[in-house]
C-alpha cells in the first residue's frame, strides 16, 4: 500500500504541473502522514541533510569548468583539431562530430551543453556541405549524450550519491562504454554515409595539423588530468572537480585569452542558477529516499521481483525496459533520484555489481534524453538548429536503436563493462 501511495501522488503532482523537486516533497509528505510521522522539522532537516554531501560539491565546480569551457575556446579548439584529423574523409564532419563528443564529454560532463555546442559550430557547416540534415541533427544529438557517461560525468555524481557507489570506481568505468557508444555513432554513420554525394574538404597539411594540436593540447590534458589524478588516487572527484574548474578558468584567461571578466560573471551565475536547481532536486530526493527506507518500499519491490532475484540479467532486462519507460518521459535527474534509492537494495539482493548498475542506469537515462515526448537533448538540438522536431525524431532514430542494441549487449555480457572497469581501477 505504501509503495503506491509514494508513486501514486508523485506521478499525480508531476501531471498536475508541479516541478520533480514539489513533487517528491509531497510524495513523501504523504508517506509520513500515512505512517503518522509527519513533522515539519524532520521535513526540514531531512532536505537540509540530503545535501549536505562531500561528493556534491563537485557539481557546482564541474558546472562552472563546463560553463568556461563552453565560453573560454576551448570547444572551438578541439572541433578545429578534430577537422584536421578527420575532417577530409567521406562523411568527415561527421566523424569530427563524434571525435568532438569524446573530447568535450571529458570537459563538462554535460549531455545538454555538448549537444548545443556541437549543434551551433558543426551543423551550419554540415547543412551547408549538402549533408542530409534529419541525419546530422541525429548524430550530434546522439553525439551529446556520450558524456553522461565519460568522466567527469555530473549523472555518475548524482547515481553515486543516491546508491551509495563509489564515485571514483563509477567515472573509471565509464571510459571503455562511453568509447563503445563512439564507436556504435561510427558504425551507424558509415553505413549512412555510404549511398551519399557529399563534398569532402581537403586534407589538412602536416603543418595545419601540428598547429590545431598545439592548440588544443591544453583542452585535450584536461581530461588526462582529471582521470589520471583520480586514478592514482591523488585527488578524489570532488577534488578533480576543483582542479577542471581552476585549469578552466587559467587556460581560457592566460592561454587562449577569450574569457572576459563580465563573461567569467555571467559563468558563475549560469552555474550558480543551475547547482540551486541540482541541489534543492537532491535535497528533496534524499528527503524521499530516508522516507522510502522507513517505509521498506525496497522490501516490497523485492517482493514483487523475488522471481527474478536469482536471474540477474532478467532482472536487469525488467529493470532496463522499465528505466527506458520512465526515462521517455522524464528527465534524467528526476529519474536517478527517484529510481535509485527504490532500485539498489534489489539490485544487491541479486547480486549484480553495483558499478555495472549505474553505468547501465545512465546509459538507460541518456538514451531518454533522445527519444520524444521530453528528449531534452533533443530539444535542445531543435532549439539551436532551428528545425522541426518531427525532423529530428526522423534522423535520431538509427542512433536510438544501435545504442539500446549495445544496451542489450551490456546486458548479454555484463563483462563489456566490469572487465574494463577492473582494469583502469587497478
Amino acid at each position: 500500500m505504501t509503495l503506491f501511495i509514494f508513486l501514486g501522488v508523485l506521478f499525480i503532482g508531476i501531471l498536475a504541473g508541479l516541478p520533480v523537486a514539489f513533487a517528491l516533497l509531497l510524495s513523501s509528505m504523504a508517506l509520513m502522514v500515512h505512517m503518522n510521522l509527519f513533522s515539519a522539522d524532520i521535513l526540514a532537516q531531512s532536505l537540509i541533510n540530503g545535501v549536505d554531501s562531500f561528493p556534491l560539491l563537485a557539481v557546482p565546480f564541474f558546472l562552472v569548468a563546463g560553463e568556461v569551457m563552453s565560453r573560454g575556446g576551448l570547444s572551438t579548439r578541439i572541433v578545429a583539431l578534430a577537422m584536421a584529423l578527420v575532417g577530409h574523409r567521406r562523411g568527415g564532419l561527421g566523424y569530427v562530430a563524434i571525435l568532438t563528443a569524446i573530447v568535450l564529454a571529458g570537459l563538462s560532463g554535460s549531455a545538454v551543453a555538448d549537444a548545443a555546442a556541437l549543434v551551433s559550430i558543426l551543423y551550419p557547416m554540415m547543412r551547408k556541405a549538402g549533408y542530409p540534415e534529419g541525419r546530422s541533427l541525429g548524430l550530434l544529438a546522439s553525439g551529446g549524450i556520450i558524456a553522461p557517461i565519460i568522466p567527469p560525468s555530473l549523472p555518475l555524481i548524482l547515481v553515486g550519491v543516491a546508491g551509495n557507489i563509489s564515485i571514483a570506481k563509477l567515472f573509471l568505468a565509464g571510459i571503455a562504454p562511453g568509447l563503445m557508444m563512439a564507436a556504435v555513432l561510427v558504425t551507424i554513420w558509415t553505413i549512412i554515409m555510404r549511398g551519399e554525394e557529399i563534398e569532402t574538404l581537403p586534407k589538412a597539411s602536416g603543418a595545419e595539423r601540428w598547429t590545431a594540436l598545439r592548440e588544443g593540447i591544453w583542452a585535450l590534458l584536461l581530461p588526462v588530468i582529471i582521470i589520471g589524478g583520480i586514478r592514482s588516487g591523488a585527488f578524489t572527484p570532488t577534488e578533480a572537480a576543483v582542479v577542471a574548474a581552476v585549469y578552466a578558468i587559467v587556460i581560457s584567461t592566460l592561454v587562449y585569452r577569450e574569457l572576459t571578466f563580465q563573461t567569467f560573471v555571467e559563468v558563475l551565475m549560469q552555474a550558480g542558477r543551475s547547482t540551486a536547481m541540482v541541489m534543492f532536486l537532491v535535497g528533496a530526493a534524499m528527503v524521499a529516499a530516508w522516507l522510502i527506507t522507513v517505509a521498506q518500499l525496497p522490501q516490497q519491490l523485492a517482493t514483487l521481483l523475488q522471481p527474478l532475484i536469482d536471474s540477474p540479467r532478467l532482472l536487469m532486462l525488467v529493470i532496463m525496459l522499465l528505466v527506458l519507460a520512465v526515462g521517455m518521459v522524464m528527465d534524467l535527474s528526476p529519474t536517478v533520484l527517484i529510481l535509485v534509492p527504490l532500485l539498489m537494495p534489489v539490485v544487491r539482493m541479486a547480486g549484480i555489481d553495483e558499478v555495472y548498475f549505474g553505468l547501465m542506469f545512465i546509459l538507460n537515462c541518456s538514451i531518454g534524453l533522445i527519444t520524444p515526448p521530453v528528449g531534452t537533448v533533443l530539444n535542445v538540438v531543435c532549439g539551436v538548429g532551428r528545425v522541426p522536431m518531427s525532423q529530428a525524431v526522423r534522423g535520431v532514430g538509427p542512433f536510438i536503436l544501435g545504442y539500446i542494441v549495445l544496451l542489450g549487449l551490456f546486458i548479454l555480457f555484463p563483462q563489456l563493462i566490469t572487465v574494463p572497469a577492473a582494469f583502469m581501477a587497478g
